[in-house]
C-alpha cells in the first residue's frame, strides 16, 4: 500500500502527464499543476523540487502507459510478423484513441524538447533507443525463424518502422 506522500506524488505525476503532453513542457506552467491536482504550491514542492523533476516524471509515466498497451497487444500474438501487425493496428487509431491524453507522448516530448530542453530530449531518446530496439528484437527473432529474409537489417527495418508510425501520428494529427 502506498503512503500518503507516494499517494500524492502519484496524484501530481498523473494530473500533469497530459498537461505537458499537450502543452509542452514551455508552455505548462505550475499554476496549470496546481489547477489540475488541486494541491497547494507546497504540496508540489513538497513532492517535487521543480517543474523540470515533475516533468520528467509525467515522460516516464506516459511513455510507461504507452509501453503497456503495446506489451500487452504484443504478447497475444505467437509470430514475429503478427507482433508487427498488432503494433500497426494499435496506432492505427491511436491519434483518437491515445494511451494518455494529447497523443504520443514519444513524440510530443521529442519536438517539444528538440535542442532547447535538454534533460527532457534524454529521456524521450533513450525511449525511442528502446522502442526501436524492442521492435528490432522482434524483427531478429523473425529473421531467426524464417518469417522474415535474412539479409534484412532488423535495427534499419526497426528505425523505419517507427518513423512511419511517428510521422502518421503528426500527419494525423496535423490533418485532425
Amino acid at each position: 500500500m502506498l503512503s500518503k506522500s507516494d499517494r500524492t506524488r502519484q496524484l501530481i505525476i498523473e494530473k500533469s502527464a497530459p498537461i505537458f503532453n499537450k502543452k509542452g513542457y514551455s508552455a505548462t506552467t505550475m499554476a496549470d499543476i496546481i489547477r489540475a491536482t488541486g494541491l497547494a504550491k507546497g504540496g508540489i514542492y513538497g513532492n517535487f523540487s521543480s517543474k523540470d523533476e515533475i516533468a520528467v516524471a509525467a515522460f516516464e509515466y506516459a511513455y510507461d502507459l504507452l509501453k503497456e498497451e503495446l506489451r500487452f497487444k504484443i504478447k497475444q500474438q505467437k509470430t514475429a510478423k503478427d507482433k508487427l501487425f498488432a503494433i500497426l493496428q494499435y496506432y492505427r487509431n491511436y491519434t483518437a484513441r491515445p494511451s494518455i491524453d494529447g497523443g504520443c507522448p514519444l513524440l510530443n516530448t521529442a519536438v517539444d524538447a528538440d535542442d532547447h530542453i535538454p534533460f527532457l530530449k534524454k529521456k524521450a531518446k533513450a525511449a525511442l533507443d528502446e522502442m526501436v530496439g524492442s521492435l528490432a528484437y522482434i524483427i531478429s527473432k523473425g529473421i531467426e525463424k524464417g518469417e522474415f529474409r535474412k539479409e534484412i537489417n532488423a535495427v534499419q527495418e526497426a528505425e523505419i518502422f517507427v518513423a512511419l508510425i511517428e510521422g502518421s501520428i503528426m500527419m494525423s494529427k496535423l490533418s485532425d
